[in-house]
């Protein structure tokens, strides 16, 4: 057996109607005085109601800040760590998508502890102390809830990543329910961005892939491709969202151990530079990424392929692998390619720029990777 090392939440609950139970769980685990960091659209929708009714008959007293956005800047991160510290939390519950949960992880870090935002970029460079945290996803794709990640967008365009095991969450609550009126679109990129998390964890060279990762992410993709058109086309399908969440979940806890590679490297800057959804960025380049990788993993992709796709069956290939998700993601709406998101053929040679400047990222990749292949990768994706 290899060394390796594997963390994750140290408690999960589940099921449907699970929420209603967050005020006894936050009761004991959390405090009396939570900070909760959701975004606008979800108090909007009342999504966040049966999360603050449950919290009020515990007698937790809750303080919302609602001001996160897609791809979060520094900006709203300070502003939520400022609202904290003067609630005087005592814990933090990050309840949305993966960019609420993102935020509210730093909420967790730096309302009482002493390091700053700009110290903790990079890995294991957060150190804690932190307030207790829970997280309460409403979209079925980053696996926030149960990873040591945090993604900010720092300066204009660019991303930075806060990675520790300090910041996984304490508690992942999953409530399927939360997820039913999620649009079509938003489930679809989502969906396919969960999958590309369990891709590339098993995939991943990171010395630190193992056992744990490779079968969870092997089961992630069983309930991803299972479920992901009937979530899509039939959104109140109660079975096929509780498949989602699990799987999206099953594939954070996989890449949150054996990191994620090149197709996450060349989405952001398709993210950062062009406002595209991280989901949907990933499955623009998501096929063009797998037949380049496949002279080095040929093997893994044909075993992961019948996992997403039963069909696929003895003709189980890379090139069948790439070409099914293709195919998946047009089924489920997605636009195919970089110019139906307005990005123009010239910005090719900038994003291959940014991208290589993923590091973190790219060492993990099966094959490697130059500015000249980055390039060409847009260019097919164009």
């Amino acid at each position: 057996m290899s060394a390796f090392t594997f963390n994750t939440a140290p408690s999960i609950v589940a099921g449907p109607g699970a929420v209603a139970r967050l005020g006894e769980i936050a009761a004991a685990r959390l405090g009396a005085r939570i900070a909760l960091v959701t975004d606008a659209g979800l108090v909007k929708a009342g999504l966040i109601a049966p999360a603050l009714d449950a919290l009020a008959a515990a007698g937790i007293a809750v303080d919302v800040f609602d001001a996160v956005v897609a791809d979060p800047p520094e900006g709203v991160v300070l502003a939520a760590v400022a609202r904290a510290r003067a609630f005087e939390a005592d814990g933090v519950i990050g309840f949305g998508g993966g960019s609420s949960i993102d935020v509210a992880k730093l909420v967790a870090l730096l309302a009482r502890g002493g390091q700053a935002l700009a110290d903790v970029y990079g890995v294991g460079l957060a150190k804690g102390p932190r307030l207790p945290f829970l997280a309460v996803p409403t979209t079925a794709g980053t696996g926030s809830e149960v990873t040591p990640i945090a993604i900010v967008t720092t300066g204009t365009h660019e991303k930075n990543g806060v990675v520790s095991p300090v910041i996984i969450p304490d508690i992942a609550l999953l409530d399927p329910e939360l997820t039913l009126g999620l649009p079509p679109h938003v489930t679809a990129a989502t969906g396919i961005d969960a999958m590309v998390h369990a891709i590339e964890a098993y995939t991943s060279v990171s010395p630190n892939n193992n056992p744990v990762s490779r079968a969870l992410a092997r089961e992630a993709l069983r309930l991803l491709g299972r479920n992901i058109e009937r979530a899509v086309h039939h959104g109140g399908d109660r079975e096929a969202r509780e498949g989602m969440l699990l799987g999206s979940l099953l594939a954070g806890q996989a890449f949150a151990n054996s990191p994620v590679a090149a197709v996450h490297a060349l989405a952001y800057p398709i993210g950062g530079h062009f406002g595209v959804p991280h989901g949907l960025s990933n499955a623009l380049v998501l096929p063009h990424v797998l037949r380049f990788n496949a002279s080095a993993c040929e093997a893994l992709y044909a075993e992961l392929a019948p996992d997403a796709f039963p069909d696929l069956g003895g003709r189980a290939s890379a090139a069948a692998f790439a070409d099914a998700l293709a195919a998946l993601s047009a089924r489920v709406g997605l636009p195919p390619r970089l110019r139906d998101v307005g990005i123009p053929r010239e910005a090719a040679p900038m994003m291959a720029e940014d991208a290589m400047r993923q590091t973190r990222l790219l060492v993990n990749n099966p094959r490697p990777l130059a500015y000249e292949d980055a390039r060409a990768i847009y260019e097919a994706a164009w």
